[in-house]
Order: C-alpha cells, then sequence, then structure tokens
C-alpha cells in the first residue's frame, strides 16, 4: 500500500503538469497578445516544475525515498581529524536543518581532547537517503591546523557512511534472537545532571558478522535497543547489498576493493580555498558556504553524473 500511495502521486502530478501542458498550448493558439505576459510567466513556472520532476525521477533506488542513517569516523590525522569529523557532524545538521529534514544523534563518542571520535545520526525526510547517497566515502580535509603549535599544514581524514532506514517487512533481512548479544550501559555525558545513573545506553553485538552497533541517546533503554535494531538491520542490509555488488564486479572483471584512502572529496583552506569532488571533478570556490551546510550543489551533480552514466 505504502508503494501504490508513492506511485498514485508520482502519476497523478505528472498528469497534472501534461493538463497545464495542454490548457497552455490551447490558450497560445488563440494568438491573443493580451495573454502573452501572462503566457510566459505560466511557461516559466512549468518549466521549474518539470526541471524539479525530472530531478526527482533520478531518485529510482529501491530505498531513495526512505529516511537514512548518517554514521561519521574520525580517521587518520589524531585531534585534527576528530576535529575535522566534528565539523563534518556540523556541516550535514545544517544542511538537514535548511532542508526541513529532521535530525536525532543517536550515538556520538567524543574526542580525547577536541571534536568527536563518531556519531551517528537519524535523518527523516523525503529522499533523505536519496541524497545522502552521494555523501558516502572519505572526506578530506586541507588545512593550518589550530593544534599545531607551529601552525603547520595538516590533513585529516573523515569517512561517512550513509544507510537506508528500513521497517522490518521493507527488507529481506532475517535477525535471529539467538545472533544478538546485547549489553546495557549507563550512557556518557557532559556531567551533572546530563549523566545518566540508570543503565540505559544499548551495545548490540550480531555474532555472526561482527558488527557492534551502540545507542545511548534516548533516555529509555527499550526505545535504544529499538534504534540500536534499526540501525543493526540497515549495516546487515548494506553489507547483503555490497555483496551482491562484489559478486556482479567480479563476473565483469571490474572488482577492485575500496581502500581507505581513496577519497571522494577533498575540502582545502589553505593554500587557496576549494572543495573538489574527484568522481566528477566538480569544484566549488565558496569553501565556507559548504561547510555551512551549502551541500545541494555538490549532490545535485553528483547525481546527475550518475543518471548520465
Amino acid at each position: 500500500m505504502k508503494t501504490v500511495s508513492v506511485l498514485r502521486d508520482d502519476v497523478q502530478g505528472w498528469n497534472k503538469l501534461q493538463k497545464q501542458i495542454h490548457d497552455l498550448t490551447d490558450l497560445a493558439q488563440m494568438d491573443d497578445e493580451s495573454l502573452e505576459a501572462e503566457l510566459e510567466n505560466e511557461v516559466s513556472k512549468l518549466e521549474g516544475e518539470l526541471e524539479k520532476r525530472s530531478f526527482d525521477a533520478m531518485f529510482s533506488g529501491p530505498y531513495d525515498r526512505d529516511d537514512a542513517i548518517l554514521a561519521i569516523h574520525a580517521g587518520a590525522g589524531g585531534t585534527d581529524s576528530q576535529d575535522w569529523a566534528e565539523m563534518l557532524q556540523r556541516m550535514y545538521l545544517r544542511w538537514m536543518e535548511e532542508r526541513g529534514f529532521s535530525a536525532d544523534i543517536l550515538d556520538s563518542t567524543p574526542g580525547e581532547e577536541a571534536g568527536i571520535k563518531s556519531a551517528t545520526i537519524s535523518v527523516s525526510g523525503e529522499y533523505a537517503f536519496g541524497y545522502l547517497r552521494s555523501e558516502k566515502g572519505v572526506h578530506r580535509l586541507v588545512r593550518l591546523s589550530p593544534f599545531d603549535s607551529a601552525h603547520r599544514r595538516h590533513t585529516s581524514f573523515a569517512l561517512i557512511e550513509v544507510l537506508p532506514q528500513v521497517s522490518m517487512g521493507d527488507a529481506d533481512i532475517e535477525i535471529n534472537a539467538g545472533d544478538i548479544k546485547m549489553d546495557v550501559f549507563r550512557s556518557s555525558g557532559a556531567g551533572g545532571q546530563n549523566v545518566q545513573k540508570n543503565a540505559t545506553a544499548v551495545r548490540l553485538t550480531h555474532i555472526p558478522t561482527g558488527i557492534v552497533v551502540t545507542c545511548q541517546n534516548e533516555r529509555s533503554q527499550t526505545q535504544n535497543r529499538e534504534f540500536a535494531m534499526r540501525i543493526l538491520r540497515a549495516r546487515l542490509l548494506e553489507l547483503k547489498n555490497a555483496e551482491k555488488e562484489e559478486e556482479r564486479a567480479v563476473l565483469r572483471g571490474e572488482y577492485t576493493k575500496a581502500e581507505w584512502g581513496s577519497q571522494i572529496r577533498s575540502y582545502v583552506l589553505h593554500p587557496y580555498q576549494m572543495v573538489k569532488d574527484h568522481r566528477t571533478d566538480f569544484q566549488i570556490g565558496n569553501v565556507q558556504a559548504v561547510l555551512d551546510g551549502d551541500l545541494d550543489p555538490l549532490m545535485e551533480d553528483y547525481l546527475k553524473n550518475g543518471q548520465e552514466k
């Protein structure tokens, strides 16, 4: 029923657009000069609607319409890398807010001196996964380090994972209760009233794959377990899809293992300023705007480039 509802809305939208085109065509054939300004205005609106619908049609993946889980992991670079991971978290939260998506930080591990070691964010909104799948991969930052007393240039790395939030019935994933080990512990916090006195945080270990998921955002152990199960289901789905892709790639003779250092995007703050997507060669000179959440040009270029291929 969910699929039927989505398809019905799509078809009705295209039919409405087609009707508007026919109505405007009939008006244009009247050859009335007094209608010229109105016609031009309506055609402009139709072109904008057509461009939007054509772009939305690129979201044809099985989970593109779904909510997403965004995970950020600090990589090589020590404190700089952990600071970079927190900068990325701020960037994505800004982008989500601008798009009207709701974001919920499910789990976060602070760095020793600054920044974060990792964070997991639940993202809800139409086409959340469709947009965010363009961000999956290693992100590289080049800047003068604020943590280096000599103020030298440092390169930092962070890994972005993007998973679809799938419900129990939407994906062919079976999780046996006997395959899961659950540990509970107290949530880490900033101290004082923020520290949970009860063990509400949950850590799930999927024994067959070794996948470990933690969630400590909610005050209820039951809610944390529910969120952790949702993340575990998403990770198992990604693992299953990755295995299928590897099999297909081997059959095509194209299989190459993805390595940590192969960054998808570089953010350079020194000696010049530029954000470059290495998959499409798309570049933006205003780095600060991107770090403030202006990601749409990068995402849309990646999606359009993929569609053309």
